[in-house]
Formats: structure tokens, C-alpha cells, sequence
């Protein structure tokens, strides 16, 4: 079964891991779905800023009881990733092929080191409401078992939180496609393990979610115009200030970012 339910998330007991699943930001290797409308040295300072952005808003959480963790991919790369993060974060290397490997191998390495719970999360929603990932550790406070989803606008999740690593949440999943939440909600219902479903967001990795983005840190003429769902988010202070500038700087070297700005009245 599963429940929208959210209770208000101020007992957060602890021991819960937020653990952002993140790659090294380097051109050519990340956010390449944004190549165009940006460069490949854009993208890659915008999933830094992400990343910055992320941490920050994890890391205003831990006096309610939660530890930040970043998963790292490549596995030679801790040390550059020391370099941009806080050194409270702890940094784990993702092991595994495939995606649902990755996340299963976290899940099952967090829980066994002595978190009681675990919230593994994209690194591609730089203004996650700090509400939501309370709600996602307070219900994971709870007695009795359970998985945690954030539910993402393209069909997938942006987070996954578990109290015990069910391998079987992570088989059998159409990954990349539009049908990862249904399949996991699926997998759940196999093994009768209740399902509490957070608000929806959204991932920033196309052209399309990035106006989203702008719109949301009001780098638009139309703001006023944006679902209200979108209006409560982090403030994502690096990720603002990085894409103002392109905004600005690039708007003769772009497409879209000169149609960007044509289209909202800038």
C-alpha cells in the first residue's frame, strides 16, 4: 500500500544518512542533456554549484539528527570532491554497474555502519525543499518498515529513503524511462512493504527543467506563472548567482539563452 501522508516533521530521530548519489563535476562527463542549450564547462560548474548548493541544504539538517554523505562516482575522485564539499560530509565511492547496483550497494554499506535509515537522493534538484527531506526522515522515524519516495515530474524518484536494504526494490526497474516510480511502487507491493510518497519535484537535466529552474530563483519576467508547488523551494544560493551570470554574460553567445531571455521580456 502506499500513503501521501505527511506528518509534521519535527521529532527527526537519529541516525539517518542523507546521502546525495553524485559524480565528479567535469565537462563532458556531467549534465551532458544540457549540452546544448550550455557548454560542457557550463554544465560542469553548474553541477558543482548543484553539488555546493545540495550540501548546504543537507547540512542545515544535522542538528535534527541527520549525518550528510556523499556517494562519489568516479572512484578516484574523493579527493578533488574534498575539495568542493563540507568536511563533515562523509564521502563513500559508489560501487556497481548499473544504477539500481549503486543504490542498492549504498543502502546495504550505510545501513550495515550503523545508520538506521538512509535517504539516497539525486544531486540534480538544487532547491529541494528543506520541508521534504524533514517529512522523508520523519517518516522514516517511525516504527515498523517502510520506503520512502519523492516522486519526480519525469516519472522516476528523486529520492529513495529505507530503514532495511530491500534488494528487490532496486530488480527489475525500467531505469531512465518514465515508468521507474510505478515499477518501484510495484516492487514494494511484492514484498508488502508500506509506501510513503513525498510531494513531487523535479530533476534539472534538460533543457526544459532548467527553465523550470530559472523560473523558480525568479530569473524570469514570468515567475508569477510557476505551479505552486515549485514556489516553496531551497533558495540554492550558488546555483542562482551561476546561472544569473550566464544569463547575462552569454546572451549573445547562446540560442537559447538569447531566446530564453527574448521570450521573458528581458
Amino acid at each position: 500500500m502506499h500513503r501521501d501522508s505527511r506528518p509534521n516533521p519535527t521529532s527527526i530521530a537519529p541516525g539517518c544518512a542523507l546521502a546525495l548519489m553524485a559524480k565528479l563535476p567535469i565537462a563532458g562527463s556531467v549534465k551532458t542533456r544540457l549540452t546544448p542549450p550550455l557548454a560542457p564547462e557550463e554544465a560542469a560548474a553548474l553541477s558543482e554549484c548543484f553539488l555546493r548548493d545540495m550540501t548546504m541544504n543537507f547540512a542545515s539538517l544535522n542538528a535534527g539528527g541527520t549525518e550528510g554523505v556523499v556517494l562519489y562516482t568516479p572512484a578516484n575522485s574523493k579527493m578533488l570532491l574534498r575539495e568542493l564539499l563540507p568536511n563533515t560530509f562523509k564521502l563513500v565511492a559508489q560501487r556497481g554497474e548499473t544504477l539500481g547496483e549503486r543504490l542498492i550497494n549504498a543502502a546495504d554499506e550505510l545501513l550495515s555502519n550503523g545508520f538506521e535509515s538512509v535517504c539516497l537522493i539525486n544531486s540534480d534538484s538544487p532547491t529541494l525543499p528543506r520541508e521534504i527531506l524533514e517529512t522523508a526522515v520523519s517518516h522514516l522515524a517511525r516504527n515498523g518498515d517502510r520506503v520512502v519516495l519523492g516522486p519526480s515530474e519525469d516519472g522516476g524518484y528523486y529520492l529513495i529513503g529505507l530503514k532495511r536494504p530491500h534488494r528487490n526494490l532496486f530488480e527489475r526497474i525500467a531505469w531512465s524511462t518514465a515508468d521507474v516510480l510505478a515499477h518501484t511502487i510495484e516492487r514494494a507491493a511484492e514484498i508488502n512493504l508500506p509506501v510513503e510518497l513525498l510531494p513531487t519535484w523535479y530533476d534539472v537535466d534538460d533543457s526544459s527543467s532548467l527553465r523550470l529552474l530559472c523560473d523558480e530563483l525568479s530569473l524570469s519576467s514570468d515567475g508569477d506563472d510557476i505551479r505552486s508547488e515549485f514556489r516553496s523551494g531551497f533558495a540554492a544560493p550558488h546555483t542562482r548567482e551561476y546561472l544569473a551570470s550566464l544569463l547575462k554574460e552569454n546572451k549573445d553567445l547562446h540560442t537559447w539563452g538569447k531566446s530564453y531571455l527574448r521570450d521573458r521580456g528581458r
